[in-house]
């Protein structure tokens, strides 16, 4: 199973970053490769969200539930339906100096093992790919 980590840093204060991450209905605003972003559900400390995006003119979409620990900085995410067989991570700000160093983890599997070998590597590093988009994304809104 593929995983993926990718960081940045960005000045500024962790609680002005979080509040970015955390608006994830946002995202399709400054992300180019997201279409939409709909929360389907809002809980105590949670979300359940539905994401469609299109990377590299493939549509790919996906419901996640999104868990958030904004003392700590730190949200996690699962997939709970989609294209992918598995697909969480999270994301993780740590603060210092004035800087905060932002992470951005996925862990994801394609599901479809007899291919998995060949694909695997191409996925990696289109997740790679995105996640750093992600992350640079972020640090445009800061």
């Amino acid at each position: 199973m593929p995983y993926v980590e990718t960081k940045t840093v960005i000045k500024g204060e962790g609680r002005k970053i979080y509040e970015i991450i955390s608006n994830m209905a946002g995202y399709p605003l400054f992300m180019k490769d997201l279409v939409s972003v709909d929360i389907l559900e809002r809980g105590d400390g949670y979300t359940i969200s539905h994401w469609v995006s299109n990377i590299d003119g493939r549509k790919i979409v996906w419901t996640e539930r999104d868990d958030f620990y904004p003392a700590d900085l730190k949200i996690t995410y699962r997939q709970t339906d989609g294209d992918l067989k598995k697909m969480e991570g999270a994301w993780n700000i740590k603060e210092e100096d004035g800087c905060c160093e932002v992470s951005l983890s996925v862990d994801f599997e394609f599901g479809i093992s007899m291919i998995a070998g060949l694909l695997n590597p191409i996925l990696k590093k289109k997740v790679r790919e995105n996640s750093e988009n992600m992350l640079l994304a972020v640090k445009g809104q800061i």
